[in-house]
């Protein structure tokens, strides 16, 4: 809210005299700063197209505050230490405004068309394991994602393209690492978004584990509905896939007690290659103690727009991409989706497609 307030306030002076102007400029000042906690904290009390809209320019406000915030304070600096001579655009002018105005559309114009623009990323990986049952001649072909975020922000039609996209790769095998709901269960019923998930076409389903957004949206609601849609659902459980590999889905670390990977594995043919979904990466060591083969998260967004990027970075040994610590391979998924205002600045929207190779179980190595 102070925050805010030094936005604005710095707009107001910016704004050339105008009673009418001014008077605008208030109430769009309320309605920018109210509407993300009137959408999220209050969201279910109004009619689902009004909380949908309050979100989206809720949401998207957030963004451009922030970049409004970073160049007020730079321009402040800039003016207090007399480098240029920035004050004359900060008082009372439609030139300072016009500049600003183009600068922050030419900026937000970018985000949206990299958050529209799904960068396919494309891994061959060979692991470890041996068993019995390969029916084919060729790797197992894993379409990954996270962070879909369907609610009132990503409706119906969005989710219907990036079905037809995943679609397109032909998997073996479709893994969700978490946060396919937002902030509320309620707009997926009303979308009718239950019906979508039966389109993903593979060979062996579709495997979603929990993330942190289930938790806020209420866990039981959140299993209740991605059980209804006809998915696997991986809460702090395991499946062996056609007697070949095992997919293990741990719980969200929202959870204080879920079970931890050890506990998730012991019972667990080790022949054969394990799977880790795990939303959250944390402690990605304990994997490959456990001498799991693959684990895939998200949850990071890679910070969604820069400089949060820098702070994801900070607090995740991988914040995004691919790496090796011993034998398991990890990837960590910018999401397909994105929370709240859809802008992409020094990140992006991806799906992974993974051609996963094991001695003796998908031959071709």
């Amino acid at each position: 809210l102070g925050g805010n307030y030094y936005v604005f306030v710095r707009l107001w002076q910016m704004l050339p005299p105008s009673p009418a102007g001014r008077i605008l400029f208030i109430a769009v000042a309320v309605l920018l700063t109210a509407s993300p906690f009137a959408a999220i904290l209050a969201g279910s009390s109004f009619p689902p197209a009004l909380t949908s809209a309050m979100y989206k320019v809720g949401t998207s406000w957030l963004v451009v505050f922030m970049y409004l915030l970073l160049t007020f304070l730079v321009l402040d600096i800039i003016r207090a230490v007399h480098i240029l001579p920035v004050g004359k655009f900060m008082h009372h002018s439609w030139s300072g405004l016009g500049i600003l105005i183009a600068f922050m559309a030419a900026l937000l114009t970018t985000g949206y068309c990299r958050y529209v623009h799904k960068e396919r990323v494309e891994l061959s990986l060979t692991v470890a394991g041996q068993a019995a049952g390969a029916t084919d001649n060729r790797p197992l072909r894993i379409v990954a994602v996270s962070d879909l975020h369907l609610g009132y922000g990503i409706g119906r039609k969005e989710f219907e393209n990036w079905i037809e996209m995943i679609n397109r790769e032909n998997p073996d095998v479709v893994l969700i690492a978490g946060d396919v709901t937002d902030n509320n269960v309620a707009p997926l019923y009303e979308a009718k978004m239950e019906e979508l998930f039966p389109l993903i076409r593979s060979k062996y389903g579709t495997f979603v584990i929990p993330g942190n957004h289930e938790y806020i949206a209420g866990v039981n609601k959140a299993e209740a509905f991605l059980r209804r849609s006809g998915v696997t659902f991986l809460k702090d459980s395991a499946a062996l896939v056609d007697d070949r590999f095992y997919i293990v889905g741990r719980d969200d670390r929202s959870n204080p007690e879920r079970k931890s990977i050890p506990e998730l594995t012991a019972p667990l043919d080790r022949t054969k290659p394990v799977i880790l979904l795990d939303h959250q990466p944390h402690n990605l060591e304990e994997a490959e103690q456990n001498h799991i083969d693959l684990q895939i998260s998200g949850h990071t967004h890679k910070g969604q727009v820069w400089p949060v990027s820098l702070i994801t970075k900070a607090l995740f040994e991988l914040d995004h991409g691919y790496m090796k610590k011993g034998n398991t391979h990890y990837y960590v998924s910018s999401g397909l989706g994105i929370w709240g205002g859809k802008f992409r600045i020094g990140s992006r929207s991806e799906y992974v497609v993974i051609e996963l190779k094991a001695g003796g179980l998908f031959p071709g190595q």
